[in-house]
């Protein structure tokens, strides 16, 4: 873990399929050529590696709030986060 101590701990997900559309652009914006399905491939190839792997695998910090980020735009998530942080910078000082 990063920041074990961390006020604030988040671990965002989104759906496979999300992440490969999301990507797929990135690639097309850069000309690069690959198909989707190529690219989900790749994801799910690599989410099983990662979270499979003996050291570090990938999971979430016990205390950690998972954000779905499938369906939302990145000013979305970052308002979601940043509600959460101040929600809980505002409950502690009470």
């Amino acid at each position: 873990m990063v920041f074990p101590d961390a006020f604030c701990k988040f671990f965002l997900v989104a759906v496979p399929q999300e992440r490969a559309r999301r990507r797929h652009e990135e690639l097309q914006a850069q000309g690069k050529t690959i198909t989707l399905e190529e690219i989900l491939q790749q994801i799910e190839e690599r989410d099983k590696r990662d979270e499979q792997r003996t050291v570090a695998p990938l999971k979430p910090a016990d205390d950690a709030i998972e954000i779905n980020t499938s369906d939302l735009a990145i000013n979305e998530v970052l308002n979601q986060l940043e509600q959460i942080v101040r929600s809980r910078i505002s409950s502690t000082s009470h």
